[in-house]
C-alpha cells in the first residue's frame, strides 16, 4: 500500500548501554543517511535535559550535523523547548540554519521544559504561564512586528535577509491547537506519549485556522512510537527496553538505555508494571503489517496529513532496521 499521509521519524539520540555518548551522536548521522535513502519527509530532535538516555539537549547542532550529511530531508526540531531560552537566540539559530540549508529546516515549538524542575531552575526556564508571550516575541523578532515604541524593534536579528524557516507548534493536550491554527502554522499531537485523542485537537486548529504564506493549509503531525521487527514475537521482545526504561524513569531511577535481555530479567515493582501496562496502550508494536495498520487506523481516525514515528530499540542496527520496515510497508519510495 502506499500511505495517504507524509512519514517523518524523530530521533531522542538515545543512548544505549554499553555504548560511548560520542558513539549515539555518531549514530544519528547514520540514522539521518538512512532516513534520506529511504524516502522519508523529515527527520526531527527533541530537546530532553538531564536524561542520562538522551543526547538530544541541543536540537540545533544535531540539526546542522544531520543536514550536511544529507540531501533532501528536511531537518528540525520536535521541538524546542522556547521557556528554555530568550526568543532572540532562537530567532537567530534557526535563521542561521535556514540561511545554511534553505528550504530544508523546520522549526518546531513545544511549551513543555523538557526536564524536570531541577532542569528547569538551572536553565533559568520561564514558567508554562510565559509561553504564549514568548512565542509572541518570537514571532515578532521574525516578522518585524514590534511597535516602534518598543525597545526589541531596535535590535536587528542576525543573520539579515533571512526569515524562520516553517514553524510547527507541538501540543500533547490540545491546549495549543487553537493557537497554531489561529498563528497560521503546522500543528503537531504528541500521541506517543499523550492518552488524550488527537482528533479533537486536529478539529479545533482546523477550525481556527488561518491561511499564511508558509501554511497556505492546515498540516497536521500525529507522532506515534513504534517498534518493528520482521515478526510480532521480535517486535515484543526488543520493545521490552522501551518498557522498562519508561517505568524506571517514572520512578526516579535514571540509567541509560537497557538491552532487551536486561529489560525482560528486571523484577519491576507493581507500580513500575502498572506504569508500563498504562502506557504501553499507546505503542504500536509488531511486524510490518501489524504496525502499517495500525498505524494507518491511528492516523485516519484524526485525519493526520503526516505520521512521525519515534523508535526506542536498544541496538542501533534494529533501530534502523525498524524503520527500514514501516517505509517498506507503506510503499515509500527509496531516493536514488
Amino acid at each position: 500500500m502506499t500511505a495517504p499521509f507524509a512519514l517523518s521519524l524523530q530521533d531522542l539520540a538515545p543512548i544505549a548501554d554499553g555504548t560511548s555518548t560520542a558513539q549515539a551522536m555518531a549514530e544519528t548521522i547514520g540514522l539521518a543517511q538512512a532516513a534520506d535513502d529511504l524516502g522519508y519527509t523529515r527527520l526531527w530532535y527533541a530537546e530532553h535535559h538531564g536524561m542520562p538516555s538522551i543526547a538530544s539537549s541541543v536540537p540545533e547542532i544535531l540539526i546542522a550535523s544531520a543536514a550536511a550529511h544529507t540531501q533532501s530531508l528536511r531537518i528540525g526540531s520536535g521541538g524546542v523547548m522556547l521557556l528554555n531560552h530568550a526568543p532572540l537566540r532562537i530567532a537567530e539559530a534557526y535563521r542561521t540554519l535556514e540561511a545554511l540549508y534553505p528550504g530544508r529546516i523546520d522549526l518546531g515549538l513545544g511549551r513543555a521544559p523538557g526536564g524536570d524542575g531541577y532542569a528547569m531552575r538551572a536553565l533559568r526556564s520561564g514558567g508554562g504561564e510565559e509561553f504564549s508571550s514568548y512565542l509572541a516575541e518570537l514571532m515578532a523578532f521574525d516578522e518585524d512586528g514590534f511597535p516602534p515604541e518598543h525597545p526589541f524593534s531596535r535590535v536587528p536579528v542576525s543573520p539579515g535577509g533571512i526569515h524562520l524557516p516553517p514553524k510547527w507548534l507541538l501540543g500533547s493536550s490540545g491546549n495549543s491547537a487553537q493557537a497554531a491554527g489561529q498563528l497560521g502554522i503546522g500543528y503537531a499531537f504528541a500521541a506517543h506519549f499523550s492518552h488524550t485523542p488527537a482528533a479533537p485537537a486536529f478539529d479545533a486548529y482546523r477550525y481556527a485556522f488561518h491561511p499564511t504564506a508558509e501554511f497556505p493549509r492546515p498540516q497536521t503531525m500525529l507522532c506515534v512510537s513504534v517498534v518493528c521487527a520482521p515478526t510480532d514475537e521480535e517486535a515484543q521482545y526488543l520493545s521490552r527496553s522501551q518498557a522498562v526504561s519508561w517505568a524506571l524513569f517514572t520512578s526516579g531511577e535514571q540509567r541509560k538505555l537497557m538491552s532487551p535481555e536486561e529489560a525482560h530479567a528486571r523484577v519491576l515493582t507493581p507500580q513500575q508494571q502498572a506504569v508500563i501496562d498504562h502506557q504501553s496502550s499507546l505503542w504500536i508494536v509488531g511486524s510490518p503489517s501489524t504496525v502499517r495498520d495500525a498505524i494507518a487506523q491511528k492516523a485516519e481516525a484524526c485525519g493526520a496529513n503526516e505520521v512521525m514515528i519515534t523508535t526506542t530499540i536498544h541496538s542501533y542496527a534494529l533501530r534502523r532496521r525498524s524503520y527500514g520496515l514501516v517505509a517498506e510497508a507503506f510503499g515509500v519510495m527509496p531516493r536514488a
